[in-house]
């Protein structure tokens, strides 16, 4: 520290006692010595590679000026509470980092389900493309329904919009084709 402990101490009581002033001669003199301590702590955390001294000691300084007011007392008590911000920054980034890397708030759903797609979950797909061929033979408008239903995904009112026809229209042919390949997949 450039300057010693109790002139530091004296500016911080200076500060506290809501001199502004004596904020902007304590930075200088603390500054240093905090990003050292925070650089020191980051090279032991190797999992926090992307965030540098100088950043996690912005935040602290943001931590410290921005929020409530935070009494502190004196030197050491600055450093004390400058090193358990940091800790805890630190430690809310990795929780952070943990559950984004987990799906965060995201919800795990099944693919089939995500998509909501009307494929039962033993669907053998050879059978389904044979029964689809065979019904594209029958009538060329209901299995590219059920193809725009089973495998793309789409919406009957997404594929009412891409046929060009009625949503009812597509509401019908869509209950016949399932009606029709539950029936000739069973076979």
């Amino acid at each position: 520290m450039s300057a010693t402990s109790s002139e530091v101490t004296q500016l911080i009581r200076q500060w506290q006692a809501g001199e502004a002033d004596a904020l902007d001669r304590l930075l200088p003199l603390v500054y240093a010595d905090l990003r050292a301590m925070a650089a020191r702590l980051l090279a032991r955390e190797n999992r926090q590679a992307t965030l540098q001294p100088t950043a996690l000691l912005h935040d602290v300084f943001v931590r410290l000026l921005g929020g409530g007011r935070v009494d502190i007392e004196s030197s050491a008590h600055l450093f004390n509470t400058a090193g358990r911000m940091m800790r805890h920054i630190l430690v809310d980034r990795a929780r952070e980092a943990g559950a984004e890397k987990r799906g965060g708030d995201w919800q795990r759903v099944d693919l089939v389900d995500a998509l909501q797609l009307p494929i039962p979950e033993r669907t053998h797909l050879g059978l389904l493309d044979e029964a689809i061929d065979e019904l594209e033979q029958i009538d060329a408008r209901l299995a590219r329904i059920v193809e725009l239903r089973y495998f793309v995904g789409l919406s009957v009112a997404a594929i009412a919009r891409i046929m060009d026809v009625d949503k009812r229209t597509i509401y019908r042919d869509w209950a016949f084709a399932r009606a029709w390949l539950g029936r000739h997949m069973q076979r």
